[in-house]
């Protein structure tokens, strides 16, 4: 009877955050080990399709990275990277379109079919969704040609709003298209952080392979503001590739976005144990620290 009690108190502990999150945004960045071990894959696709169902409105962006080396190395293409971007010439291009839009995407929206939900593959090319410019990057004062690497310069959202609005859920390639009809491989963190500033989301979620942002001495932050993230960072708290993330973040908040999350995918469930209960598993950056509720801890 204690666990059938216990299991009711957690369902009194996610009300306030249903109630709060009825009819909202959720954009979903879905990547490393969470797309790879299929037990974790399994658990975040039962989270979205949940997600859904109690009236939530998810929008999910997916990486696609090791599919894309291991495709590439297939047709003995080298992959070169530069500051964590992929160079992409036009043969791994043609690659990274071929296996993000064709196999990557349309896995992950067959699984979430699979669950019950009812699931739409998109790339940035469909409605010219993602719109983009050449990203242009230089190392040490030399400029860097990334080739086919894309920078959004604009988020064509009514699709996405069509769909996520009504019984479905978008599941979006990080493809984008440049002003000639030409392609580009966007990072997925940015393109996840651009999409949900478009729809003015509730909550951009990035699922990462790591617990969070940490202090000096390893304790996870549960919660931080712009004003404290960007501190962190001057006193190399935050540092290597945690950086971009919380840049990702912080742009988002700034653009229209209520609350962000980098959280660890590794970890089962991890959207629902981030999003309904009071402590949550991750850290939450936003711009003022605002309760939902009186219960919930920040």
């Amino acid at each position: 009877m204690e666990t059938i009690i216990k299991k009711a108190e957690i369902l009194i502990e996610a009300l306030p955050y249903i109630q709060k999150l009825f009819g909202k945004t959720v954009v979903i960045k879905y990547g490393g080990n969470a797309m790879i071990n299929e037990n974790l894959k399994n658990s975040v696709i039962e989270d979205i399709t949940l997600l859904k169902y109690i009236g939530m409105n998810p929008v999910v962006v997916h990486g696609g990275g090791p599919d894309i080396t291991d495709a590439l190395n297939k047709f003995n293409i080298e992959s070169k990277f530069v500051e964590g971007l992929r160079v992409t010439d036009k043969k791994t291009m043609e690659t990274a379109q071929m296996v993000l839009i064709g196999k990557t995407n349309k896995e992950i929206v067959s699984l979430l079919n699979q669950k019950g939900g009812k699931a739409i593959g998109l790339s940035g090319i469909d409605g010219k969704l993602i719109e983009c410019e050449k990203h242009k990057t230089s190392v040490n004062g030399e400029k860097i040609d990334l080739g086919y690497v894309g920078k959004v310069t604009k988020i064509n959202s009514k699709l996405i709003e069509f769909i996520a609005q009504d019984e479905y859920i978008p599941v979006v390639a990080p493809i984008g298209v440049g002003k000639n009809g030409e392609s580009y491989n966007i990072n997925a963190d940015t393109v996840a952080s651009e999409i949900a500033a478009a729809l003015k989301a509730e909550k951009l979620m990035l699922l990462t392979d790591v617990e969070g942002v940490k202090t000096s001495d390893g304790k996870i932050i549960p919660a931080l503001t712009i004003n404290e993230a960007y501190s962190l960072i001057e006193e190399n708290v935050i540092n290597g590739g945690m950086i971009p993330k919380v840049l990702g973040c912080i742009e988002a908040l700034e653009k229209g976005v209520n609350r962000t999350h980098i959280i660890d995918g590794r970890i089962p469930h991890c959207l629902l144990l981030e999003i309904f209960t009071n402590k949550g598993i991750g850290t939450m950056i936003m711009k003022e620290k605002v309760l939902y509720h009186k219960n919930e801890k920040l």
